[in-house]
């Protein structure tokens, strides 16, 4: 369990109330990553939700036919990873990996689905969080492409 006020303080919660809150606080932890941990792969089976409170960590993907492995995005701070456990088929579309040393917040995803049936609102609202990160991080992929391209 962590406190109510840790996750309070993190836009991605905004707008839920104080119950809703306390909920989360149960089913969440602290946790801590070295650097080059990785916290799952492409591919895994997975039932956390990060936040991350300090550190940085790489999104990547592997290209198998030159047996590289790809950043495709890096966040930090305040930043969410791991939302496809939320989503059927809960696997994870990329790897993510600790670049430094990291802080983090982890919720059981399997709990948050089940939180997410009991309060349809609760539920929807988190799902919306959770597609305005799906958003940006397309984004991000496409400004990277066009970087890309453009360098070409």
């Amino acid at each position: 369990m962590v406190s109510p006020e840790l996750i309070r303080r993190y836009p991605y919660f905004s707008g839920i109330s104080i119950g809703q809150l306390n909920m989360l606080a149960n089913i969440a932890e602290e946790v801590e990553a070295d650097a080059g941990q990785y916290f799952h792969h492409e591919g895994d089976d997975i039932d956390k939700v990060y936040i991350i409170v300090e550190g940085e960590v790489s999104l990547v993907t592997s290209l198998p036919q030159q047996e590289k492995e790809v950043v495709i995005n890096t966040i930090g701070a305040e930043e969410v990873f791991g939302w496809t456990s939320l989503l059927p088929p809960f696997t994870a579309g990329a790897g993510a990996r600790a670049n430094t040393k990291c802080k983090l917040i982890e919720f059981n995803a399997s709990e948050l689905r089940e939180k997410f049936e009991e309060d349809y609102e609760f539920g929807y609202l988190m799902m919306m969080k959770i597609a305005q990160i799906i958003r940006a991080r397309l984004d991000s992929i496409v400004i990277e492409t066009l970087a890309y391209q453009a360098a070409k």
